[in-house]
Order: C-alpha cells, then structure tokens, then sequence
C-alpha cells in the first residue's frame, strides 16, 4: 500500500507515461500513404557537433542553430575560396610588381646580374637570366618580339597557361613574332605570327636568358636589342621600350596571406571577363561577397568569418607545402622527406579528369610559372626540382643548426644541379650575408669528394674547409630548400638515384 506522500509521485510518473505513450500513438499513426522511412534520412531535433549543440524542430533549425549553420558555412567556403584561388593573388602580386617599376606594354623587368635575396619572389634560382613584362590586352592584339634561346610563356591574369616562346614554343629557340589576341576577339587574324588567345587582358611574360660562360650579360643585351611589345596597330612604328635592372634591389611579388589576400582577389575578379573564371570558383567566391560588378564589402561579422578563415587557411596551405600527407607529393614515399613541387604531372594540375586540389594550392603557394614544358619528362633538358622543409627525423629545418645533405657520385645532371635555401615565410631567397644562398655545380667553388660524390652544408657558420659547400642560415629562422637538376638524366626519373636527406651535424 502507497502512503500519502507516494501517492502524488505515483500519480505524476503515471502522467508522464500516459502522455509517453500518446505521443509515441501519434507518432506512430499509420495514414493511407504512410511508408517506412529507412534509418539515415531524418535528422535529430538534437545534435553534438564540431560547432556546438544544434536544435531542430522536427527537422526545422531554430534561429540560434540557423546562425550557427550560416557562420559556419561562410566559414568553410572562405577557407575553401582562400585555397582554390591563391593563384589569383599570386598573379595580382606578380602584376603590381612589376607595374611599380613602369607601364604595362613598354616596361621590361631585367634581373641584369642574376636575382638575388633582395626580391621578394617565390622559389628563384640564381643562375637564370630573369626577365618580365605585363602585357596589358585592353587595346587590342598585341605583337611580341622575341629574343633567341629563351626559356619563356606567357600565363594570363588567373595564373594559366596561354602560350610557350623561345626554347620550348613554336619559334623553337630562335625568336620571333607572336599575336595575342584578347578575350572575344573576332577580327581578321594576318600571317606571319606565331598567334595565342588570352582569356583575359592582363598577362604576365616572363623568359629566362642563359649566362654565357658565367656572364648574364649577353642574354640582357640580347632582349634589349630585339625584345619588343606593341599594338598590332602599330607594328610600323611601335613605342620605345624601357628596361629596368632590379639586381640587388628591393622587388615585391609575393602576395597578402591574411586577410588582405581576399581583397587581392577581389581586385583580379573585377579586371577579367566574367567568363574566365571556372563558375564553381566563381560561385565559391560570390558566396562570400566576390562578385564581379559588385563591390566587396564585408560587415563586422564577415570581415571577422574572413579574417579567420585566411588564418587557418594560411596554416592549411603551409602544412600542405610542408608536411604532404598523400604519398604523390614524395619522390619516395615512406623512405625520404623529399617532395615534389609539381604533383601529378600536368600543368593544369589533372590527374584523369580529377583536379589535384591540394597539389594546386601547394604550387602556386611555394612556387610560380605554369607552362607544360615544367611538368613535362624531358631526359636531357629542362630541368626537375626536389623539395625539403624537414630533416631525415621529419623535424623543421632549423636556422640555428647545421645540417649536411650527401649527393652520391654520378649526380644526374647533363648541364648542372644547385640547391638554394628560402625563407619559410616568405618562400623567397633566405635574406643571410650572402647575396646568392645558393651552391651550384656550375661554380669552381664546389668541393667534389674523393668517390665523386658531393656533401652540402647548411647552417649557421660554414664547418672548417667546406666554405665552397656551404650556405648560410640564420639563428630563429626557418627555413626549406630547393634541389634542382638542370637536364636531368634517366636514373632522376628512374630512381636509382636519390639525394640524401638533410641530417643533423653534431
């Protein structure tokens, strides 16, 4: 028998029950067109996530769930935006560079005595003849004369490829006269040019000239006397050209990697054609507030979704340079820490019709130039590139210690190999005592041992008699190299012959 104070506690459960079961009648209920709903399809009123509790209403988000869903959505696709058109930056960075120095069409970038740590340029070597211009479309073909035995291409204003000249394009290393045409163009196309459609009015050229016996001279005096850029209108009397020599001079081309990256690529939506964006890329973008024809202006709570977004889309893009988790990144997946700038092969970054999102972001993050001549296997020619961000225990290369790579006898390069050594910031030349941060073959200085192979020093203080071997780092500053071949041979591609990795010189 229940006493009196059992009697209301007895009373209220046998009301929660009742209305239990009720509720589970209702729910229950079979109508003339009730089915079975398999297990997966309706969501929960309740859920533990990533981003907090979220509540529902029999599949209706309540207004805080909504705003948390809408916050987080913006915030995956900045990151995603950030990722997919890091390239647009690095192409308005190439763009604003080399416009400082002077007007598109007639102003010419030369590197007269090589590049050195002063520019701030993704991934340089020291030995190429560096030159570039920006053409600019808007008044129509435009007519380019080229120097011989060059290295050059031309990408457009969203960083792809458009054509090839020189050495590997169609003139095949002896210069000559190429049309661009501008996006939509429709006019009467005359003979005697080598002709290439832009999708867009702004592009980047850039060629590379080879030192004559250690002397870039020759391959400067070459582009000055026959390099030229001017209106198809105007090929009877085209405009002078001006050449600007930025050896050992401040020269920026690196990109925003906060938040100032999405106005960079704001400012490359708005100068192309509509059309010349990937509309998946374009929809990404608009979906954050770049849209052509609009003006980009973030309120306090985007600006805030954007300004962290960049953030962890900056560290998204460092690990994917530094620590690749795909083994197509390695040159030897699970035996050395080497990696591959150009994954995959293509130079549209396509492996069977699939595009290599990560490895896209990784290049034009770490490196710049696309042409197919780079991705290309070319036995004899060209040249081919090894990364390293670790040492062989997979730890940050660091600028306080000393570190030997061993290249075994036979290295196979037909002309030459080189290292030279960046700062992880800014991916450009590591700014040290040395103008050059660089040890190539090509130079006398370079110490070969006894069986023919080669150890190269990195750190601090050059160890006793390896001064010619050595390059320098500083204390509290990281740093990644670049290994290049430079007319690789059969064993690079085959692998029967690998550089050993960074180790630690105790």
């Amino acid at each position: 028998m229940t006493n009196n104070i059992t009697k209301p506690i007895a009373a209220v459960i046998l009301a929660f029950a009742f209305c239990a079961l009720t509720i589970h009648a209702q729910a229950a209920t079979k109508m003339k067109m009730t089915t079975d709903i398999p297990d997966g399809i309706s969501t929960p009123n309740k859920l533990e996530t990533r981003i907090g509790t979220l509540t529902l209403k029999d599949g209706v988000p309540d207004r805080e769930t909504a705003q948390k869903a809408y916050d987080n959505l913006d915030f995956q696709r900045a990151v995603q935006a950030y990722l997919n058109s890091i390239q647009l930056a690095s192409m308005h960075a190439m763009r604003k560079g080399i416009l400082d120095l002077g007007p598109a069409n007639t102003t010419v970038v030369q590197f007269a005595t090589l590049m050195d740590s002063k520019a701030l340029f993704l991934t340089p070597n020291t030995t190429s003849v560096y030159m570039m211009a920006w053409l600019d479309l808007k008044a129509g073909p435009m007519v380019i004369e080229t120097p011989p035995n060059v290295l050059g291409f031309i990408d457009d204003y969203t960083f792809r490829y458009v054509t090839d000249f020189g050495n590997a394009g169609p003139d095949r290393g002896k210069g000559g006269k190429y049309l661009i045409l501008p996006p939509g163009y429709k006019g009467k196309v005359p003979q005697g040019y080598h002709v290439a459609r832009s999708p867009t009015y702004g592009n980047w050229v850039v060629w590379r000239g080879f030192q004559v016996k250690g002397d870039p001279a020759p391959a400067v005096a070459a582009t000055k006397k026959l390099f030229r850029i001017y209106p198809l209108a105007s090929k009877d009397k085209p405009p002078k050209m001006t050449f600007v020599n930025v050896s050992g001079k401040s020269f920026n081309t690196i990109h925003a990697m906060d938040f100032n990256i999405f106005e960079e690529v704001n400012d490359v939506v708005q100068a192309v054609p509509a059309n010349s964006i990937d509309p998946e890329m374009a929809g990404m973008l608009a979906s954050i507030g770049i849209k052509k024809g609009r003006p980009f202006k973030p309120d306090a709570r985007m600006k805030k979704i954007l300004t962290e977004a960049a953030d962890v889309g900056a560290v998204t893009v460092r690990t994917l340079a530094s620590r690749p988790r795909e083994n197509a990144f390695y040159y030897y997946p699970g035996e050395s820490i080497w990696t591959t700038a150009f994954v995959g092969g293509s130079h549209e970054f396509l492996d069977a019709g699939v595009r290599l999102l990560d490895a896209r972001s990784f290049f034009h993050f770490y490196a710049t130039g696309i042409t197919p001549a780079m991705a290309k296997v070319m036995v004899g020619k060209g040249s081919q590139y090894a990364v390293a961000y670790l040492d062989i225990n997979g730890n940050p290369l660091d600028g306080g210690k000393t570190y030997k790579v061993h290249l075994p006898p036979n290295v196979p390069a037909k002309d030459f190999w080189s290292f030279v050594v960046y700062d992880n910031q800014t991916r450009s030349m590591l700014q040290t005592d040395q103008r050059f941060p660089s040890v190539s073959s090509a130079r006398g200085s370079v110490v070969q041992n006894a069986d023919g192979s080669y150890d190269i020093y990195f750190g601090p203080k050059a160890p006793a008699g390896k001064e010619g071997n050595w390059i320098q780092t500083i204390p509290g500053r990281g740093w990644n190299m670049l290994f290049r071949l430079y007319g690789p041979l059969e064993p690079w591609f085959a692998k029967t012959w690998r550089p050993g990795d960074p180790e630690l010189v105790k």
